[in-house]
């Protein structure tokens, strides 16, 4: 009876095979330190978030966001050069998304009904009824003092809406649709958004505001002319 055979691998196997095996460690430790480091920053901006909404920027501490957070207050460097980066992270992470599916929307060259119902419940939905507005309360708040934060918001948020509005309006107006010189002031299209968050944050509590339908009106009372011509 013949013996059943075995296999030893070379010398040269034998490394190649331990190689493969300490890289595929390292790969999965430099995945674990990639998400414990993730999971840091989006505690910190959490932390921000919270310290900015209750205090406002100006009196917010790093030291307090560090404490909510529960790490060191140098761990924050880490990640974010100082207290104003910090916000510009802040409005980057949680703003400009949104900014990126109102362009998206735009550019769709929708009837201008429709795209209107479209933004109207994108605001209602992942703006006014999530930690969003707060952010944008907050610039509202504290912009003025901060030219350099009211800057980075307009250039990153304010500048790219407008220009998308502007254009929507554009090719609204050449269709009839709207009247040709509400493509001059697409802030109007913005405005109700600020009514609702400014109205929200300071007189919620004596007149709650039915923010969807305000909006709705809104757009109905930008419409009308054109459909009763």
């Amino acid at each position: 009876m013949s013996r059943p055979r075995t296999t030893t691998a070379t010398p040269n196997e034998r490394p190649r095979s331990a190689h493969r095996s300490a890289s595929g460690v390292q790969q999965r430790s430099a995945g674990k330190r990639k998400q414990r480091s993730a999971a840091r920053r989006d505690a910190i901006l959490a932390a921000a978030l919270e310290e900015f909404s209750d205090r406002g920027f100006e009196a917010t501490r790093l030291d307090d966001v560090a404490r909510r957070a529960g790490i060191a207050k140098g761990t924050i460097y880490l990640y974010f050069r100082d207290k104003e980066s910090l916000f510009q992270e802040l409005i980057r992470t949680m703003l400009t998304p949104i900014v990126g599916t109102i362009e998206t929307l735009g550019a769709a060259d929708l009837p201008v009904n429709l795209l209107a119902d479209r933004l109207v419940d994108l605001f209602v939905r992942e703006v006014f009824e999530t930690r969003r507005k707060d952010v944008i309360r907050l610039m509202i708040a504290e912009g003025r003092r901060f030219p350099k934060l009211a800057e980075f918001y307009y250039r990153e948020v304010l500048s790219r809406i407008i220009a998308a509005m502007r254009a929507v309006l554009r090719r609204a107006a050449a269709r009839g649709e709207v009247p040709a010189g509400l493509a001059d002031f697409p802030q109007i299209i913005a405005a109700p958004g600020l009514v609702a968050i400014v109205w929200s944050g300071l007189f919620e509590r004596f007149e709650p505001l039915d923010v969807r339908a305000m909006m709705k009106t809104h757009v109905e009372l930008l419409l009308a002319p054109r459909r009763a011509a």
